[in-house]
Formats: C-alpha cells, structure tokens, sequence
C-alpha cells in the first residue's frame, strides 16, 4: 500500500484572490526530495511556488496546469515510499551545437530555474534554441526573454495568423498574471466611481536631501530613492486625511489605524505586483527606504511570499519612473479607497511666488490622487495632496 500525502494549496492568501495552477516542474512517476519546488500557482498579485512535503515520487497530479485552485485544496500527491508510477525513460539529451566563439548552446536538458521554465513553457519554446548567458551557459529568464522578443521583431513570433484577415497578425497567450490584472481591473471600475485631483510638485528639497545622503544611506544598507520620500509624504498625508486609509462597506467606512502602503511595480517578464510596507507609520526614511529596497528586489527576482502582498490600504503608483508626465485615472487597488500616482520629475519653469513676477527652474513632477466617489469628495483628495506636497518642502 502506498504511503501517499497530500500537496495543497498553502493557506494564507488574500481574500478574493484567484489562484491558478501556472505549471508543474515534475511529471508523474518523478523522484522529488522534500522541500524541493514541485509546482508554481499564479495569482494577479504573486507566482508561488509549492514545495514537497516528503521525499519519494510524484504519484498523482490532481490539478492541472491552468486549473484554478483554492487554499488548502489537494493538488496532487507524493508516495513516499517511493512505490509511486516508474519514472518514464529519459531521452539521451540532444548534442550540443558548438558555436563560433567554441562555446556549447545550453542543451533543453539542462538544470533549468523554476522561472525559465514557466517562460519557456508560456512561449512554447525549447532550451536548445537559446544560448544561455549565465555562469557556466545556464539559461536565464532574461535570456528567454530576449529570444522572444529577437522572434517578434523579426516578425517569426510564435503565433497563429488570423484566418481570412487581411492584415497580418499573431497571437500571444495571456499569462494567468495578466488575465488577473485584467480582471481585476474590470471589477475595480465597475465598482467604484473614479474621480482624479491633479497637483504640481516641488520636488526641490528632496532632490537636494537626497544628494546629500543617499551615500550614507548606501553605507548602511539601504538605497535612497525617490519613491522612499513618497511613501514618507503618503503617510504624513494619510494621518492629515484618515478617511483616505479606508475601505468602504455597506453600511460603514472601516478606517485603518495601520498605514499599509503598497508600492506597484513593473516586472521584467511583464505584469505588474504590489509588495507591502506594512506600519509605514512606524518607520523613519531609512527604515521605508530598506524595506523597500528589500521588497522591490525580491519582487524582480520573483521571490515574494503571498504575505508581501497582503493587507495593503493605500497604494502608490511611480508611474513616472517609465516616463510618464501624467495618468488619469489609475484604477484603484480594490478593496482600497484611493490610489497615489507620480509622475516624470522634470525640470520646469515656475513662479517665485504668487505675487512675483519672477520665475526659476525647479524640478517639479504632477501628482494625482484617483478617489472612490463612493468614499471621498473633492475637498478630501485635494486637502490629501496639499498635505502630501507639503510634506516633500519638509526635508
């Protein structure tokens, strides 16, 4: 008899969340030691991975990649005994192919990382058609990343060509990141009515504050960046207007007595996270600054714990880090109230003041605050931000 135990879904995430099997790094009848990666789940917030809760053979995958799944559901099962299906016969590897410079491509049967193999089985791709750049030829995300995007501008991207059109086109699956975000951001719309305010700010004294300490921030660990002042004036501003710390109900506004700030950010492979700084409140500059530094990291190098992404009531969006001047609305991070966005610092021609006729090149940027209507008035988002800008002539 089979000695089998179950592999669940870790319990834990945030409510609502769907989570989705993204792919299985084992197939059935595979040796696997305990606490080694056995699949990863994807949510619209974060990809994780499920580890082996004993040392045997993957005796049965219950869930199937693209299947949804809830916390402590059953995905399938380990037989520790070891008594599970025989492996299947491995394939010899294909040769390698000697290139120019006397360096081997990376075989598909390579040691391949969790990530590179969720994007080569995104794209449908094979590791022998990539030349790893990593330590010793090892494929890299960013490797799988380029190779995709050397096909689509080359015009050979993987893709099917829409029958009887007469333009041209391919398609690329959705991720079940992106199929997330965009479901999210519907929900998000057809709840709550969005209303944007509009500021100018002087980013003056920080700019010169930063300057003149972000190389003692660096010799204790942590980077000074712009986004650290930002949250830094977020929560200045969110003690000044509480009620924009909040969640609506039915029958009551719940107000947060913790300031939880998340901070979107891009990821290389595309999509979009929101890690936590949870008691914002609670922290001095070098202590945001270290905290998100560590979050940012992890969240580009895809290790974030669901619990990274949990419990935030306010977000910021430092939009302008890609460019932009300007985004309206940002749509809120439900069940959130409100959403910070930032954009391009630039430098601008301003009055001296508002009874001068003078003027002076100050670096400035626009800031939005996008409000649920639901939960605030004009005058709230705009007594917000003339805090939140207050707070950044502070330094």
């Amino acid at each position: 008899m089979p000695n089998l135990v179950d592999v669940t879904v870790p319990v834990g995430q945030a409510e609502g969340t769907e989570s989705v099997v993204s792919t299985w790094f084992k197939s059935v009848g595979d040796a696997v030691t305990e606490n080694e990666p056995l699949l990863e789940i994807s949510t619209d917030k974060v990809n994780m991975e499920v580890a082996s809760p004993g040392t045997g053979r993957l005796a049965e995958i219950i869930k199937n990649d693209g299947d949804q799944v809830e916390p402590g559901e059953v995905l399938g099962r380990i037989d520790l005994d070891g008594e599970g299906a025989p492996s299947a016969p491995v394939a010899p590897p294909p040769p390698a192919t000697a290139q120019a410079d006397g360096t081997e491509k990376a075989a598909a049967s390579q040691d391949l990382s969790p990530a590179v193999r969720k994007l080569l089985k995104e794209h449908k791709l094979d590791a022998a058609q990539i030349t790893g750049t990593g330590k010793g030829g090892r494929i890299t995300a960013e490797d799988v990343l380029k190779h995709v995007e050397t096909q689509s501008t080359s015009g050979h991207a993987r893709g099917t060509e829409t029958p009887g059109a007469s333009v041209r086109s391919h398609r690329v699956a959705h991720t079940q990141m992106r199929r997330s975000i965009a479901q999210h951001m519907v929900q998000s719309v057809a709840t709550a009515p969005h209303v944007t305010s509009v500021f100018d700010a002087d980013l003056s004294r920080i700019v010169a504050h930063r300057d003149a300490n972000k190389a003692e921030f660096a010799k204790r660990g942590a980077k000074l960046t712009y986004t650290a002042y930002f949250v830094h004036a977020s929560v200045v501003a969110l003690k000044a207007v509480p009620e924009v710390n909040s969640r609506w109900h039915d029958d009551a506004l719940e107000i947060f007595d913790d300031i939880n700030i998340g901070v979107a950010t891009a990821l290389g492979s595309g999509g979009l996270i929101v890690p936590v700084i949870t008691k914002a409140q609670d922290l001095d500059l070098f202590g945001i600054a270290e905290r998100l530094q560590d979050l940012t990291d992890r969240a580009r190098n895809e290790r974030l714990d669901p619990r990274d992404v949990q419990h935030g009531t306010f977000t910021i969006s430092n939009h302008g880090v890609s460019g932009s001047l300007i985004a309206s609305p940002i749509i809120i991070n439900q069940p959130q109230s409100a959403i910070l966005g930032v954009g391009k610092m630039e430098r601008r021609v301003v009055p001296m003041s508002d009874v001068s006729q003078e003027t002076v090149v100050k670096p400035m940027c626009y800031v939005t605050l996008t409000i649920d209507h639901r939960v605030l008035d004009g005058f709230q988002a705009n007594q917000f931000l003339t805090s939140w800008v207050g707070a950044l002539s502070d330094f």
